[in-house]
């Protein structure tokens, strides 16, 4: 007996302990899932509608947003159906028939927002029928301006993505106040800027109900917001929304299902536009590794690379005048499968021979074994090129957070292998570079040797538009100087011009192009047969570079995949872009 009854009260302390641990010391973090139990309990005795989750966005240049959509919109409550509320005046307002709000007020059992009765989208107000409706001021009914995701996911890759985490949050953030429920940025500038744009409290509209649903204090309505005002924060980046539209459709409607494009802003070393393929599988990110960023990822880059070499050769002086190289001969001194006859140093440049540009490496890299650094560092090709600086109490922030650094050699020895030199001199064997870098080293040569930093974010924004924080770009040190990017200028427009250039094809290009090709050896086959990197990079209009454009498809074989269709396309874009186009200043951070 004494036995049962020491057992029975070992039950009902632990049930009060376990009571108290409920009720009084972790109501806001219970268990192992960190569950709120205020919150719950709330949640249990409320009907709420959710205005604005509280995450921060995304705006492109000019300030639209890249993320998010706004729309003003009618929000009505279920306990309507009980009242007699002024619905005619309302269906007046909206041009609708009343039978329609009836309708949709009787369906409903939380809050909801008017459905346009044809579409099933949110019923979309003017500021005038807003104004107008919320004068009423009608228990239940509200005018508001609410925020919905983008369908489309627009430059994803670069803006990333966010999910759910079973990480702690609390511990990751400290000194917020972040729900578990939180959505955190896992790629991209989500994921660089997460600190910045976490949600910390949403803005919503609830009020309290009985089991049944029904009102509990009457019809009382309370609209909760951020304390701060000027939260959350939106993200300014440097891209263009419509300009990225279009050539995202384009490099779709080429069949690139591997690679993209970088699109920069010449002067400014912004980046327009980014593209990454294969597209973003979003229920499953990291199948296929969907979710890397082509652009920022170091790949092989065939003959672009001999640019190097070519700066190397103008720069250091030691091309013998009227020079010419027997193009009949591959990098080792055999009989090639592209016979070209005897060239010289600019024609070599326009057709691509790989002979020349295997013998002036051999030539540098005895004098001097780091040439290949020395001007593939001057020419902004190694990188990591994007911005990076400190922000706030970040050392080194960087938003590209993923780009990978550039490589010549992985093993030093290498570069005292007269073969392997002969490959790196094209850009093959282990030398890797990202299309960005190569958009860059193209933007660098078009400005005359100025070399600086890639833009991808121009700075943050509070929610009332105010500047929170500005990037401020640097200059690096490292340069070509103008008289060798004047000579490699007029190189890589001959590779267009000349009449049996690799880039003829863009010869007729209302935007005169300058630029360069590269078909890099992947190493890897299907059913027997190589597959490639095909690459054009290059800038334009020539004469007052404007743009600095790369191409690159991946992984398709020797007679597929050519990127000069894709590349012609955009070239003629973006000239009518300019011709037809009226552009508004963008919205400059102050």
């Amino acid at each position: 007996m004494v036995m049962l009854g020491c057992c029975c009260l070992l039950m009902i302390v632990t049930y009060l302990g376990r009571l108290a641990q409920i009720q009084l010391f972790q109501t806001e973090d219970f268990s192992k899932h960190h569950i709120n139990l205020l919150e719950a309990s709330v949640r249990q005795r409320t009907q709420q509608l959710i205005i604005d989750e509280g995450r921060g966005g995304f705006l492109d240049r000019y300030g639209k947003p890249i993320t998010y959509d706004e729309f003003t919109v009618l929000i009505l409550f279920p306990f309507l159906r009980q009242l007699n509320w002024e619905k005619e005046k309302v269906a007046q307002i909206l041009q609708l028939p009343v039978e329609t709000l009836e309708k949709q007020v009787k369906e409903a059992k939380v809050p909801f927002e008017l459905k346009h009765p044809k579409t099933e989208a949110p019923f979309s107000l003017t500021e005038e029928q807003m104004q107008q409706i919320n004068a009423l001021e009608i228990p239940g009914v509200f005018a508001m301006i609410k925020k919905y995701p983008k369908k489309q996911h627009i430059a994803q890759h670069l803006i990333g993505i966010t999910r759910q985490t079973n990480q702690p949050l609390h511990e990751k953030y400290p000194d917020k106040n972040v729900k578990q429920a939180a959505q955190i940025g896992i790629s991209g500038l989500q994921l660089a800027f997460d600190e910045f744009l976490i949600a910390e409290q949403e803005t919503k509209l609830l009020y309290h109900v009985d089991g049944e649903g029904d009102p509990l204090f009457g019809i009382d309505v309370k609209l909760l917001t951020p304390s701060n005002p000027f939260y959350p924060v939106n993200v300014q980046t440097t891209i263009d929304v419509d300009i990225q539209a279009k050539v995202e459709q384009l490099v779709d409607s080429h069949g690139v299902t591997e690679g993209g494009l970088v699109l920069l802003d010449v002067q400014t070393n912004e980046i327009l536009a980014m593209v990454s393929r294969p597209k973003m599988n979003l229920a499953d990110p990291y199948e296929n590794n969907s979710i890397v960023n082509r652009m920022i990822t170091s790949l092989p880059p065939g003959s672009i690379f001999k640019t190097v070499v070519a700066a190397a050769a103008v720069e250091r002086g030691e091309l013998s005048e009227g020079a010419t190289f027997n193009c009949d001969l591959d990098i080792y001194g055999k009989k090639d499968d592209r016979e070209l006859g005897m060239l010289t140093f600019d024609e070599s440049f326009a057709q691509s021979c790989n002979r020349t540009f295997a013998l002036l490496a051999k030539q540098f890299s005895k004098q001097d074994p780091q040439f290949f650094d020395t001007y593939a560092e001057k020419l902004g090709l190694l990188g990591p090129v994007g911005w990076r600086g400190d922000l706030f109490h970040f050392s080194s922030f960087q938003p590209l957070i993923r780009e990978e650094k550039g490589q010549l050699f992985s093993k030093e020895d290498d570069r005292n292998d007269a073969n392997f030199i002969a490959q790196t001199a094209i850009g093959q064997h282990d030398v890797r570079v990202t299309p960005l870098a190569v958009a860059n080293m193209m933007a660098t040569i078009a400005r005359g040797g100025i070399q600086i930093e890639v833009m991808s974010v121009k700075g943050i924004k509070y929610k009332n538009g105010t500047t929170m924080k500005t990037l401020q770009q640097q200059r690096k040190e490292a340069s070509i100087s103008s008289i060798t990017a004047s000579r490699l200028q007029h190189l890589l427009r001959q590779v267009v011009t000349s009449e049996k250039g690799t880039g003829r094809w863009l010869a007729s290009m209302p935007y005169e192009v300058a630029g360069k090709s590269g078909t890099a050896e992947t190493g890897m086959f299907v059913e027997g047969r190589q597959l490639y990197h095909k690459w054009f990079a290059g800038y334009f209009p020539f004469n007052e570079p404007k743009y600095a454009l790369v191409v690159v498809n991946m992984n398709v074989p020797e007679d597929k995949g050519s990127v000069i269709p894709l590349y012609q396309e955009v070239v003629q874009f973006l000239y009518d872009w300019d011709h037809n186009n009226t552009l508004s200043e963008p919205q400059l951070l102050e």
